[in-house]
């Protein structure tokens, strides 16, 4: 075989659409240029090896099947070196390959707006074509896009287990692909793209995957920042901007504000739910980058604007506005006297490098940018710079300069509106159990209540209120608390400092974990109160001032119990006093959260989803009955088993009515740099959500899909029956726990340095106390994905045993109602990516007892099989992604890249113990759960 051969060069033409498809022809020419380098610096024996490996999944996979044995024969034997490198060329081709799926996108999305196809769903055009319809009046749609509150929070839960460094690389690789589609294939300029091309492959192979050390909260947060100026400093107020265009040029009201239509958000730093090095100290570092972050960028836009705004007063007239902002820079330099823009920008910049130098934590960050030439006093808010700019644009627009406030000056104002001095709010959460143990040795050591934990929840509810309403502090500086007490306050403290010295928007949430209860809110209450963001109310010579909060008290309802009983608990909390008067401070409008993955583990994927749904339906009627506007946080993750999936359909899907205007989403894991890595993934997702919320927000029920009561109780009796035959698997049986930490790699996931947070909430293995994100990785690393499927068949089943018109009601389920819509497709996506064959090699290699081997995994191959057969008989479709052949080519694409890492994965795992700790060993353990993540994308 010759050094040009390329990996994949023989890649078979039906596993494409076509032989001249672009993305095929990316993929080729990546796998081509990876082909040399591996053999040039590994050797051909190498080389050959990965060719044949290659060659015998591709095989497999187009007789219909993973080729588990033929690999395992091709690849025994081997020194574990050479393992390595197979191990690494499988990963850096799946890299290689998602990179040109993402430049394949972006691309086809621009041809149809060159072409001007018919507007893709998710897309604004799309949605305002939509809601061109007589009952959905032009008023009500300019109202939604003035109020709309979409809010994606990047949090510290990593499935991400690339390195920033190789992100990076993949960013070259990604624009050289883009670049090289614009020139014909004998364009010179296309000979230098591959060079280019070639040399940034040379950088991968040489660079290592994995990193030497774990990330620290600290490496979370600096790595999160990384979005900002790659893409959402563009993206976001180009996307507000936008809407303002629409409403005044579509719905004639040109007064819509959407400065707050897309308001980033960020737990990193922040929770410290079952995270030991969430401390105070990574909170002020945290709120200090955010800062330092925001405040670089305008320090830079208004000097370089002092530099660009050159135009005479001799050849213009400016306003008297702006000439006074002129007069009072301090800047009398000769050579700019007739330059009344650079003046009074000079002087902003002044103002705002003094408010950079007083928000700035000197410990953290110095103020970056040039020391300005004049001194100015500070602004007193980020706001009075948004002013100030306003008077710049304004005055250019009254001599004929308006291209140049829109280009120049607009973008920037419109900057320091959304983002403000915080970039991006920075919400606090920690878990209920802590907050009641901190909250009773507050009350012992004040002598109030010694025996708090022993109390029933009315009384409970009953001192918490009385504490609410005193204005007499807990805290005593002289009583010793016990650690976690010392710790908790300390982070409340830093909270306050923060808000204090850079504004509200830098901490405006509090989210409980496992909230059950009113009084896991009102401890929570009480203890912002002990720092001064909740004051009690008081009498002043002009009244009764209520009691009031600086941010937003949010119970996360996680468990399948907590989400059935989260509208009685809401009832409960709105009704107490003192809590309603908080509510009322923060605009009458409460935030709950919803948690997908800890329910979803709970539950099971069925009955978790209808339980969702039905807790959303039932927190918008009490909210509604108490008078009151919720907004639904939505603790999602990347994979279906921790509520991932599209989430234009996901949005769509939900009841009527819980997405009124505002919604907020968390953004987990490798889903993070897929969506925001570039300003175009960006735009496209932003842009997903900005046009599902509209839509959710302008249709009422009927319009949206809203189901009848033969399809809500069928629903209800196929999660309940779901919920029985998952939990009878998963907590059924104790040898399950073995059984999962033999078959996954659970614990050697551990090894990964991928994040900060510990892998359970508590020193322990059972299932209850694992995260979801282990729990899921897991799965989907031995192929089964058991979280997002298991169960189903068996509901379908049984209710259809039971009753007659089930099947036929299945099916009118499906065409007819969103909700159902999304958990059918979205359940089909995993069972495509699920491999029986694959699992049972896991299964057959890793776990030791044969009677818990067939028991166990027997359920899961009988149940598989049940679910797939109904998937089919509800679509109409034998294949799973028959409506989403993108994602099936995709999959097909990369299985031949997956297969061999399986194998190698289950030997390795076996080998390490059996007592093998090798250190290449424990390596190849570590790589191909990595190439296993990429090439399955959303993992986690």
């Amino acid at each position: 075989m010759s050094e040009t051969t390329p990996i994949d060069s023989s890649i078979p033409s039906d596993l494409d659409v076509s032989s001249s498809d672009e993305l095929s022809n990316d993929i080729r020419l990546l796998g081509h240029l990876l082909g040399e380098i591996v053999h040039g610096h590994a050797g051909e024996k190498t080389f050959e090896r990965i060719e044949s490996v290659r060659q015998l999944a591709v095989n497999g996979r187009r007789e219909g099947h993973s080729a588990v044995e033929s690999l395992r024969n091709a690849l025994s034997g081997q020194p574990i070196e050479e393992q390595l490198d197979v191990i690494r060329a499988f990963d850096w081709l799946s890299l290689l390959a998602n990179t040109a799926e993402d430049v394949h996108v972006e691309r086809r999305r621009r041809y149809h707006r060159a072409a001007r196809s018919s507007p893709q769903p998710g897309s604004l055009d799309a949605t305002f074509e939509r809601l061109a319809r007589p009952d959905v009046s032009d008023a009500r749609i300019a109202e939604v896009l003035g109020e709309l509150q979409v809010s994606p929070v990047i949090t510290a839960h990593p499935t991400e287990v690339r390195r920033q460094t190789i992100l990076d690389v993949l960013r070259v690789v990604a624009e050289l692909l883009d670049e090289r589609s614009r020139h014909d294939a004998d364009d010179p300029a296309t000979e230098d793209i591959d060079r280019a091309l070639r040399t940034n492959i040379l950088m991968l192979w040489q660079t290592a995957i994995l990193r030497l050390s774990k990330l620290r909260v600290r490496d979370e947060i600096n790595e999160a920042l990384r979005y900002y100026p790659a893409s959402l400093f563009e993206t976001v107020p180009a996307l507000a901007s936008d809407l303002e265009a629409v409403a005044a040029a579509r719905f004639g009201a040109a007064n819509v504000d959407a400065s707050t239509a897309i308001s980033m958000g960020s737990w990193i730093g922040g929770d410290r739910d079952g995270n030991p090095f969430v401390t105070a100290d990574v909170m002020r570092l945290a709120v200090g980058r955010q800062t330092h972050v925001a405040l670089e960028r305008h320090l830079s836009t208004v000097y370089r604007l002092s530099r660009d705004l050159s135009l005479s007063a001799r050849l213009i007239t400016p306003t008297d506005e702006l000439l006074a902002l002129a007069d009072a820079s301090g800047d009398d330099s000769a050579f700019r006297a007739d330059e009344p823009y650079r003046r009074a920008l000079r002087g902003m910049h002044a103002r705002l490098h003094a408010f950079a130098t007083a928000a700035i934590d000197p410990d953290i960050d110095d103020v970056p940018g040039p020391i300005p030439d004049v001194r100015r006093p500070a602004y007193m808010t980020i706001e009075e710079l948004q002013t100030d700019l306003g008077v710049v644009e304004e005055s250019l627009r009254s001599h004929g300069a308006g291209d140049l406030a829109d280009a120049l000056v607009e973008p920037a104002r419109r900057a320091v509106a959304i983002f403000g001095a915080h970039l991006c709010g920075l919400d606090m959460r920690q878990n209920s159990a802590v907050h009641e143990v901190v909250v009773a040795d507050l009350l012992t050591k004040a002598n109030v209540n010694a025996n708090y934990l022993a109390l029933d929840e009315t009384e409970r509810v009953k001192l918490l209120t009385t504490e609410l309403a005193s204005p007499r502090l807990l805290r005593h500086p002289n009583a010793v608390y016990n650690e976690q007490t010392v710790g908790e306050l300390d982070v409340l403290d830093e909270a306050a400092r923060s808000v204090a010295r850079v504004g509200k928007r830098a901490i405006p949430h509090y989210v409980i974990s496992m909230a059950e209860t009113v009084s896991d809110v009102l401890e929570v209450a009480v203890l912002l109160k002990e720092v001064g963001l909740v004051e009690p109310a008081s009498e002043s010579s002009t009244g009764t001032r209520p009691a009031s909060a600086q941010l937003d008290i949010v119970p996360l309802f996680e468990t399948i119990d907590d989400l059935a009983n989260s509208a009685e608990t809401l009832t409960a909390m709105l009704a107490n006093p003192v809590y309603s008067q908080l509510v009322g401070s923060r605009g009458d409008r409460q935030e709950v959260m919803i948690g997908y993955s800890d329910s979803n583990k709970d539950g099971g994927y069925m009955s978790s989803q209808w339980n969702l749904f039905a807790a959303q339906a039932a927190l918008v009627e009490a909210a509604d009955d108490a008078g009151i506007r919720l907004r639904l946080f939505h603790g999602r993750g990347g994979t279906v088993g921790r509520g991932g999936g599209p989430a234009y359909q996901a949005i769509l899907a939900q009841p009527a009515g819980s997405v009124d205007r505002a919604i907020r989403l968390t953004e987990q894991g490798e889903m993070v740099a897929a969506k925001y890595s570039t300003p175009a993934l960006a735009r496209r997702n932003l842009e997903t959500l900005l046009s599902a919320t509209i839509e959710s927000s302008c249709l009422d029920a009927e319009q949206l899909g809203a189901p009848n009561s033969a399809f809500t109780t069928t629903m209800q009796q196929l999660a309940d029956t779901a919920f029985g035959a998952y939990r009878s698997l998963v907590y059924g049986d104790d040898r399950f726990v073995d059984f999962f930490r033999s078959i996954t790699p659970t614990n050697e996931i551990a090894m990964l340095n991928v994040g900060s947070r510990p892998a359970s909430r508590k020193k322990s293995l059972a299932i209850e106390d694992l995260r979801a994100i282990p729990w899921v990785f897991g799965w989907t690393q031995c192929r089964l994905m058991i979280p997002a499927w298991f169960g189903a068949g068996s509901a379908f089943e049984s209710v259809a045993q039971n009753d007659p018109d089930a099947a036929n009601r299945f099916v009118q389920m499906y065409a007819d109602w969103p909700f159902f819509t999304a958990i059918v497709n979205n359940m089909g996506m995993v069972l495509a990516k699920a491999d029986i064959d694959i699992g049972r090699r896991y299964a057959d290699v890793l776990v030791e007892d044969d009677a818990t081997r067939n028991d166990i995994f027997g359920a899961i191959e009988v149940e598989h099989t049940l679910t797939r057969r109904w998937h089919e008989r509800i679509t109409g479709s034998p294949d799973p992604l028959a409506d989403n052949p993108l994602l099936a080519r995709s999959l097909r694409n990369r299985y031949p890249y997956l297969d061999p890492l399986h194998v190698m994965q289950v030997d390795l795992l076996r080998r390490f113990r059996d007592g093998d700790d090798n250190e290449l060993v424990q390596r190849g353990i570590q790589l191909t759960i990595n190439a296993i993540a990429t090439g399955i994308r959303n993992s986690g």
